[in-house]
């Protein structure tokens, strides 16, 4: 099963990851020229919540496109909730 939004939502998707790989090579190199803690944390959290919206798009695509269409075939339905609160029960 492929990713349930819309063409231009993984346009939008990709877009924003693009931006994480970017932050992430930002980073890398304060790592390696010996940055303050303080500044890589900062820059780290920026990452992780750059993350979390991602997530939280792909999360919101799969409930508005494969949960919803799904709910028209009751067998599907079970199998995609199934995994989704498997899924969530597993995030910290």
């Amino acid at each position: 099963m492929g990713l349930c939004g819309t063409d231009q939502d993984k346009k939008r998707l990709v877009t924003r990851l693009k931006r994480i790989e970017g932050q992430i090579r930002g980073v890398s190199k304060m790592v390696e020229q010996d940055k303050d803690c303080m500044d890589v944390l900062r820059q780290v959290t920026s990452v992780s919540g750059a993350m979390r919206g991602v997530w939280l798009q792909i999360v919101g695509d799969h409930i508005r496109g494969c949960v919803q269409n799904a709910s028209l075939d009751v067998t599907n339905r079970d199998q995609l909730i199934d995994e989704l609160m498997e899924h969530l029960g597993k995030i910290r």
